[in-house]
């Protein structure tokens, strides 16, 4: 599952009960935070999880390393205001159920060039990083 966006997120009682049921039976979900939904989304992740909170994922977990290297961890792709790239994530049995990816962007790299004219280099990092998530979640690999 992936979701994004700019504004405010907010879940219903209903869709925390499923998003919650879904993460916990094997689901994955990776939310993109695209400058502009971190304050919602940490406050609904904490309603979905009020006992799990967002960690950093360690630098060694396979999301980084699957298919493609990201030693140093998440790419930066769109710069907003100088703050590093953050992968941040909740596990669930060993397993990391939600990634989220903060201060990056992401999805800007997925999208057609001239939308956010990010250097073809960036682009390419979003993509891996993309594999690599994709990779990750339908595989299972721990």
């Amino acid at each position: 599952m992936y979701m994004t966006g700019h504004g405010n997120v907010r879940f219903t009682d209903e869709e925390v009960i499923a998003l919650r049921r879904y993460l916990e039976n094997g689901g994955f979900l990776h939310a993109d935070d695209c400058y502009g939904m971190d304050t919602s989304f940490r406050r609904e992740i904490t309603r979905v999880f009020p006992d799990r909170p967002l960690v950093d994922v360690p630098l060694d977990h396979p999301i980084y390393h699957l298919v493609y290297p990201f030693p140093r961890g998440i790419p930066k792709i769109h710069e907003h205001d100088g703050k590093p790239a953050q992968g941040l994530g909740i596990i669930i049995n060993g397993r990391l159920a939600v990634y989220y990816s903060y201060q990056t962007d992401l999805g800007d790299g997925w999208e057609d060039p001239e939308v956010h004219n990010d250097p073809p280099d960036k682009r390419e990092a979003a993509l891996r990083m993309g594999v690599n998530l994709f990779t990750y979640a339908v595989t299972g690999v721990r």
